[in-house]
């Protein structure tokens, strides 16, 4: 399960992109452990909006077909 949920994410770098504050006091502010991790959020939701905050991991279940064409 991820840390952070979705709507978290778009909660502070929403307001780290529409106030004058930077990164670090806005990390600290919600108890975050490190400012980097606000910045790397912000470049993704400007790179890829919505889909970038949004955990891309998905469980794919291949079939025992799929599994010996690939071998």
């Amino acid at each position: 399960m991820a840390k952070h949920s979705y709507e978290f994410k778009k909660k502070i770098v929403l307001e780290y992109l529409s106030s004058d504050e930077g990164c670090t006091s806005i990390s600290r502010k919600y108890g975050m452990e490190s400012s980097s991790q606000l910045l790397k959020w912000t470049a993704a939701y400007k790179a890829f909006g919505d889909d970038g905050l949004k955990r891309s991991r998905s469980r794919k279940i291949y079939s025992f077909k799929e599994k010996l064409s690939v071998v």
